[in-house]
């Protein structure tokens, strides 16, 4: 079964909406997403304890959704959109495909994403979509020839059992940007970018590419000086450098766990164990992360802001790993 989690907009949060602009992007996805479970939770109708079941399946909570094999966590209605016309705003969407997830779920995974943006905002399109690929870290020195011998080495070495991608797999980066570069064929993503790439790896990437990273969004860290190389060859290429303050495991394993399962903390969607009918039962297994944000131009306010994210739990998980 899939579990799609939602914050809702996070810019309507009130006192929160300036500690979350300052936070890294898990602090600010878990909070978001404990705050929106505790809100419909809050606003779901009592349970009425004249009423029983005489099936051994424990129902759904009534402020979750079930369509479609999707849980979706809480309710979606999708009714709200953006309050101005589509001109009037900047659309920015970055995915984060998580680790351990093969890559050829990718191109499924990058559609159900931007599809829950697109019905989210009411929007036929965004201004630009930037893909986290897993296992790459943006390095200072990424243009040194040690750290080139070493990629060439783990190529080599490359573990065939493991059933989970190398990190910066260049062979699967590609064949997910020919998915990208479909949907921006088709109008649905004006521009495409990437993160975390240093001078040789894009100049590896671009001349697989037929439609260029028009960004590179890279996390400095503590260090405050991008390299030069870098920005000499972004310049040359016509490739905007930007920052972020994004985790590169953005959903681990046990954080997806403790938010959704039994306890003060957890939302009670998952069984307490498996021989219990308290909740879903079955592994838990977070499969991809969207962030969108959109600004109204000409006052560049961030009117929407929110996460979804996905994860697979009980025979979905046990299909991958049997």
């Amino acid at each position: 079964m899939k579990l799609i989690l939602s914050t809702s907009n996070i810019m309507i949060s009130g006192e929160t909406v300036i500690r979350h602009l300052t936070e890294k992007s898990n602090v600010e996805l878990i909070n978001s997403l404990r705050a929106n479970f505790q809100a419909a939770q809050q606003s779901a109708p009592p349970k009425d304890p004249t009423i029983t079941t005489t099936t051994t399946t424990t129902p759904y909570p009534s402020w979750t959704t079930l369509h479609n094999d999707a849980l979706y966590i809480p309710t979606t209605t999708f009714t709200h959109g953006l309050s101005e016309d589509r001109p009037q705003y900047d659309i920015t969407v970055k995915l984060f495909y998580l680790p351990g997830i093969p890559a050829s779920r990718r191109c499924a995974h990058t559609r159900e994403a931007i599809d829950l943006v697109l019905k989210e905002l009411h929007v036929s399109s965004i201004d630009l979509l930037i893909v986290s690929f897993p296992g790459i870290l943006f390095d200072a020195d990424d243009d040194s020839e040690e750290e080139e011998e070493e990629e060439e080495e783990e190529k080599e070495e490359g573990s065939s059992d493991t059933g989970s991608e190398e990190p910066d797999d260049f062979d699967s980066m590609i064949q997910t940007w020919r998915t990208l570069e479909e949907l921006q064929s088709a109008g649905m993503i004006a521009q495409l970018g990437v993160a975390e790439f240093g001078s040789e790896r894009l100049a590896r990437f671009l001349p697989h590419t037929t439609v260029k990273p028009s960004v590179d969004q890279i996390n400095l860290k503590d260090c405050c000086v991008v390299p030069k190389s870098l920005i000499l060859y972004a310049r040359q290429e016509k490739i905007q450098l930007l920052t972020h303050n994004d985790c590169m495991d953005v959903l681990p394993v046990g954080t997806t766990r403790e938010l959704l399962g039994p306890g003060d903390r957890g939302a009670g969607i998952l069984a307490s164990s498996p021989e219990m009918q308290d909740g879903v039962a079955g592994d838990v297994e977070p499969q991809w992360v969207v962030k969108y944000t959109a600004v109204v131009k000409d006052r560049g306010v961030v009117e929407n802001k929110g996460y979804f994210a996905l994860a697979d739990v009980g025979s979905c998980v046990q299909e991958r790993s049997g």
